[in-house]
């Protein structure tokens, strides 16, 4: 029976009983207005009945409203959510209002569907889990390789370079090898570099926390001299009061070697020693000389390896995704260092051979600065609006100084609004993956939650996290601290069979696939969707057949898979592909 028809009859009975107290009640009014003419007479017995009759009526009362008070308070409890209610929780989603799915695209996703259940039990492309492109197979690393125009280290230093980093794991990275890549360009001796501590990110971690500090030094001590402290003698300067604290104000973004010589060789040889504090992506990728190019790329792909503590439960991770599964790849070799012994096939256990990492970007800070709109109505926009106004009031003042300002609808056409996890889900039933695909979920909480993810597991069920893969004590060390939360989450999407990424300009999403270019030769696919083309095509919801839209996904996908050479300008780190870093064999 259902709350409501529970309710009905409760109140039918409680109504029969009332009608019969009533009538009662005007039974005893009576009989004492007859009272001296003693014409009815209420015995012991009667009385007794009475009695009884109240006291279940008040029973009835109670339990009637202890009935309301329990669906109610129901009503009010934290939404469950299968296995993964932890991470599809959104930063500010309401936690104890039950939100139905968010379907923006339900006539693709139902084609979608019986699609992937005609598949079901046909035979999977090998395609979608290699590179497309025999060329890939012929670049292999050799950014460690001695290179005889270079001379090694100069004997004689200019002076130090102290480096205060910022953001997350990723950025973070970016600054250490940009760091590396200065140091040897004046000429200067690194101290190893200081992670600043962010509201945001509210991790206290340092370079030993995260990284091996003598691994990272031994690898570089041929190119650059590298300390883990200043000496004594600079220790007590006050480097800001002396004018050699250098911030972003002081270098552009993507700073020139030029840049540094003007700006910064001055004041290292005055002072003997510069602080950049705040640094990041303050060196750009191009014009550079070769040598400081290649130590870029050495000190990403050969120098920082992980900590052992984070090595060892990242093997742990990878052996529950592959279900023990084997797979000795050069990736799982650089990643996991010696604990790649633990991640071995066990007798009796069959894995899921391959899985897919995807690195959904569908925060709620990411969805509320893009300006755009997710078919989640007037509710959505509220909200957003609201959240912008606590998170980014500056923001808001610029947008309201700009005359000119882009519709959600026009935004999305552009490109510019993150995917939701309904659009990643149809991508990925475009190319063709099977609904048991094993899906490892990458990032931060989804903004919506389960209203949002319920597209997406609707047609892949198999999503998996760390969360729901580690157990609470295994995870304890690292819970607050997040930037080693992000390099698990960064082994487990450079190890896969396959990594997708929602988009092109996260920072891990770069560093993980040039992670990939680097060692994973043909065996390590990346799926990048172009927005503006995926935006265009799923604008056809309501006509496109199945068919037409598996074929021009599969075209996009494969557009973006070619693998060529670095383009002048553009990230090393992201493409590794070119002889500074790689070596092409014929």
């Amino acid at each position: 029976m259902g709350k409501q028809g529970s309710h009905k009859s409760l109140r039918s009975e409680f109504q029969g009983w009332h009608s019969k107290t009533l009538l009662l009640q005007g039974l005893k009014s009576d009989s004492s207005k007859c009272n001296s003419c003693r014409g009815i007479y209420v015995g012991k017995k009667h009385i007794r009945a009475i009695v009884v009759m109240f006291g279940l009526l008040g029973c009835l009362f109670l339990l009637d409203s202890l009935i309301i008070s329990f669906f109610e308070f129901t009503n009010l409890q934290p939404v469950s959510a299968p296995n993964n209610s932890s991470l599809f929780q959104g930063r500010d989603s309401y936690i104890y209002r039950k939100q139905s799915p968010v379907y923006m695209y339900e006539r693709l996703l139902n084609l979608a569907s019986s699609a992937l259940a005609e598949k079901e039990f046909k035979q999977e492309s090998s395609n979608l889990w290699v590179e497309p492109f025999r060329q890939a197979s012929s670049w292999k690393p050799c950014a460690e390789r001695k290179v005889q125009s270079n001379s090694g280290k100069p004997v004689q230093s200019n002076g130090y370079i102290l480096i205060s980093a910022n953001g997350g794991l990723n950025q973070q990275r970016v600054a250490i090898c940009n760091a590396v890549a200065v140091a040897s360009l004046l000429n200067a001796t690194l101290v190893i570099p200081e992670f600043l501590y962010s509201n945001v990110w509210k991790d206290p971690s340092q370079f030993g926390d995260i990284y091996q500090e003598e691994y990272f030094m031994n690898t570089l001590k041929d190119d650059i001299n590298i300390e883990k402290e200043l000496p004594p003698h600079l220790k007590s300067l006050d480097v800001e009061a002396i004018g050699s604290q250098i911030t972003d104000a002081d270098l552009t973004k993507e700073a020139t070697t030029a840049d540094y010589i003007k700006i910064v060789l001055p004041l290292l040889l005055r002072n003997g020693v510069v602080h950049f504090l705040g640094y990041g992506n303050r060196l750009g990728f191009d014009p550079l000389p070769s040598d400081i190019q290649r130590l870029r790329c050495k000190c990403n792909f050969h120098a920082l390896k992980f900590a052992p503590k984070i090595q060892q439960l990242g093997s742990i991770l990878i052996q529950r995704i592959r279900k023990y599964g084997a797979r000795r790849s050069m990736l799982d070799t650089q990643l996991l260092g010696k604990f790649i012994h633990n991640n071995q096939y066990h007798e009796g256990k069959r894995g899921s051979a391959k899985y897919l990492a995807l690195h959904l970007r569908f925060e709620i800070d990411m969805v509320a600065y893009s300006l755009c709109e997710f078919g989640g109505g007037e509710e959505e926009r509220k909200e957003l609006q609201a959240y912008r106004e606590r998170h980014f009031p500056l923001f808001l003042e610029r947008l309201k100084k700009n005359s000119t300002s882009i519709s959600p609808m026009n935004l999305r056409k552009l490109g510019r609004c993150p995917l939701t996890p309904e659009e990643a889900a149809l991508v990925l039933a475009g190319l063709g993956f099977k609904p048991e695909t094993y899906i490892y979920l990458a990032g931060s909480h989804i903004y919506g939650g389960n209203s949002r993810m319920e597209p997406f597991t609707s047609l892949y069920p198999n999503v998996i996290t760390k969360e729901n893969l580690l157990t609470d004590s295994e995870l304890a060390p690292f819970r607050n601290f997040s930037s080693q939360l992000a390099a698990l989450d960064f082994i487990a999407c450079a190890s896969a069979d396959v990594f997708a990424m929602t988009d092109s300009g996260s920072q891990l999403s770069s560093l993980v696939s040039g992670f990939r270019t680097y060692y994973g030769g043909d065996h390590a696919p990346t799926l990048r969707p172009n927005k503006t083309r995926l935006a265009a095509i799923l604008r056809e919801n309501n006509t496109i057949k199945w068919n037409r839209f598996e074929v021009r996904v599969r075209k996009m996908i494969l557009e973006g898979q070619k693998a060529g050479i670095r383009s002048y300008g553009r990230s090393i780190y992201r493409n590794p592909r070119c002889p500074q870093c790689m070596c092409k064999h014929h």
